[in-house]
Formats: structure tokens, sequence, C-alpha cells
């Protein structure tokens, strides 16, 4: 049960009115908005998309088309970000968690720092995964992108080596601009997972870059 001696939640420095401009300003990269908090895993994949990238807002009991609601006490609200942050998202993100009163109702207004531990996970049951906020939308992260972060985010360095398989991956870059995962390790005829390593590693040295298009990894040079 929540035990409303646990708090952490603070008077915004917000008002109604600053609420309602940010909401008008619409969802996007920075900012999302809901009437309520459905579950703990639904908004801690929220916290940990805004927590992967840059960080970002979220404002509680504003609707979809930006009017402010509220929620009937922020008690019950506070309890589902708490669930979220402190056993679902791993390492834990730590929030803000700031309340804005109007009439008998209130707003949330939640801060999510970009996490210092990159990639934050999302746990449940057996499956963990790792989203990305991409505009307004979260997004989940693939097998190379997750690597690639985590490779960014440790101390040890990247090495790789300049050899024939290296020379035909350059080659074909060279000619069509952008390759898979799949297409590198048919073109050097090794197993998708060697294929993966090497691109990943060429993405950590910033040598190649990774975008995504249409659900598709595609490598590039930087």
């Amino acid at each position: 049960m929540y035990s409303e001696n646990r708090s952490t939640a603070s008077l915004s420095e917000m008002d109604y009115l600053d609420v309602k401009n940010l909401a008008q300003t619409g969802e996007g990269t920075y900012l999302e908005f809901k009437r309520t908090i459905p579950s703990a895993y639904k908004i801690a994949r929220e916290i940990a998309a805004f927590a992967n990238t840059q960080g970002g807002t979220l404002l509680i009991g504003v609707d979809d088309d930006k009017s402010l609601v509220g929620v009937l006490g922020y008690q019950e609200q506070e309890y589902l970000l708490k669930k979220a942050t402190e056993e679902l998202c791993r390492p834990k993100v730590d929030i803000v968690i700031e309340i804005v009163h109007f009439g008998d109702r209130d707003l949330l207004v939640i801060k999510v720092p970009e996490a210092d531990n990159k990639p934050v996970f999302v746990h449940d049951e057996d499956e963990e995964t790792v989203f990305m906020r991409e505009k307004d939308q979260n997004k989940v992260a693939s097998e190379e992108l997750v690597k690639i972060i985590e490779k960014r985010n440790s101390d040890e360095g990247v090495t790789f080596e300049y050899g024939p398989k290296e020379q035909k991956l350059f080659r074909y870059l060279n000619e069509y601009g952008e390759i898979t995962v799949e297409k590198f390790a048919q073109l050097v005829d090794v197993s998708r997972a060697r294929a993966s390593g090497t691109l990943v590693d060429l993405v950590t040295a910033d040598i190649l870059s990774l975008f995504r298009k249409d659900n598709v990894d595609y490598f590039t040079y930087s």
C-alpha cells in the first residue's frame, strides 16, 4: 500500500497557465502527456525512453486534446511512478515529481533526467527491453543499438581490425552508401553475430553511424 509519509512530491513553481502553455506545444522528443497513468509498466517505458535519450517531461492530468483535466489526488499516481522507477527501471531512474493544484484536482509534472548509466532497461517478468524516444513515440532499441549504448558508456576502449572484410565493407559503402547487418554478413560470409559485432565497434569508434528506416537498422559513414 502507498504510504503518504513516503511522498517525495513537491509543489511546482509552475502554475496552471504554465502547464497549459507547455501542453499546447504538443508531444515531442522532450514532452509526453497522459490523462492518467495506466500502469506502472507503461509509464516505465515512457520514463526509460526519456532517460535513454536526452531526458524529458511527463505531464499527468492532460488529455490527448491538450486540455487540462487533472487527477483526483496525486498519491496513487505517485505510487505507480515509484514502482516504475524503482522496481521496473534498471538501473533506477531518479525522477522529480512536482504537483500543480487547481480546484480539487492535481496535475503532475514529472521531470526525467538523461541517465548517466545507459542503457536503462524496463523489466517485465522475464523480459528486459530498452526504449528510446523518437519524436513523440517510444521505440524499442535494436540489439545493435543496445550494444552501442553499452560500449559508449563503458570504460573499455574499442579496437577493430582493418582487414579484407572491412575493406569489402567500405567498398560497398562507397558504392551504395548504407548497409544492414544481414547484408554485411552475406557480403563477407560470416555469421550475423560477427557482422553485428564489427559494425557495432565501427559505430562506437565513430567511423560509422546507425540510423533506422522502416524499422530496419542501417549503417553508413559518420
